[in-house]
């Protein structure tokens, strides 16, 4: 009898956050589809990072539910800095998660090789993370996030203090690993740049800078991965330019100067 495929990766149902001396973030809906690349995009303090937290099981929500997602080894977790073992050397960074979950210390490390050569990394396993470039060391915390075989793998902001030729290729990288597996990983993926965000994923959700509540969910045109020069498809910049202007409208106004020029 075939296995029934699960109705989504990750839901948020009816979540509210809440911090000290700040309003309440939400309610918040999401739901993310099996295998789906979903775009996350806001203004700082709308709650992007937080929704990954909770999506991750690293914080809990003061109301609502979070399905899925959080499990030993069922996710992975990409961070703004690659956040490596600074006295331990590449491949055993990346071996950690398996040993954690009790994998033997030989099939962990061979595991772990195996997931640095897929991000070109596979001639460097005894290289320490001073020994890397900022592109490197985020290749490395990307094949660490990825070697449990997770079914929702999160990223917040991963290439945000990168060059931007290195982050075109990293985000190639990204839909290579994601299209190479099987079954394909559900990825969040959380951003300030709304080109990047568009070129990424399937879909692009806004939220709203005061509310944390989505303001905006936008079905994301062309094939993944993209192909060759599909930035300068009319598709892709349309929907750059609509993604722009939700991106705006959850921002609060400016309020008009009122001061005299000198």
């Amino acid at each position: 009898m075939a296995e029934t495929a699960p109705a989504f990766a990750a839901a948020l149902r009816n979540v509210i956050v809440r911090y000290p001396g700040r309003s309440p973030l939400g309610p918040v809906d999401l739901t993310v589809a099996p295998g789906e690349i979903l775009a996350l995009v806001g203004a700082s303090g709308a709650g992007k990072s937080t929704l990954l937290r909770l999506l991750a099981g690293l914080e809990a929500p003061a109301e609502g539910t979070v399905a899925g997602g959080a499990g030993r080894g069922r996710t992975g977790f990409v961070f703004q800095n690659a956040t490596l073992m600074p006295w331990a050397d590449i491949q055993a960074n990346v071996a950690l998660p398996l040993e954690l979950t009790g994998a033997p210390r030989e099939e962990a490390r061979r595991r772990a090789a195996a997931e640095l050569a897929a991000v070109g990394l596979g001639d460097r396993l005894a290289a320490r993370p001073r020994q890397l470039s900022g592109g490197m060391a985020m290749r490395v915390s990307l094949a660490r996030a990825l070697v449990t075989g997770p079914d929702l793998l999160l990223l917040d902001e991963p290439f945000a203090a990168l060059d931007s030729v290195t982050r075109r290729r990293l985000i190639g990288d990204l839909h290579r690993l994601w299209s190479a597996r099987s079954p394909r990983p559900a990825m969040v993926f959380v951003s300030h740049d709304v080109e990047e965000a568009v070129y990424l994923a399937h879909r692009a959700v806004v939220l709203d800078a005061t509310t944390g509540r989505v303001a905006l969910e936008l079905e994301l045109p062309g094939p993944l991965p993209r192909p060759d020069g599909w930035r300068t498809d009319v598709a892709y910049r349309v929907a750059v330019e609509t993604l722009a202007a939700g991106l705006a409208d959850s921002m609060p106004a400016f309020p008009p100067a009122t001061g005299k020029s000198a």
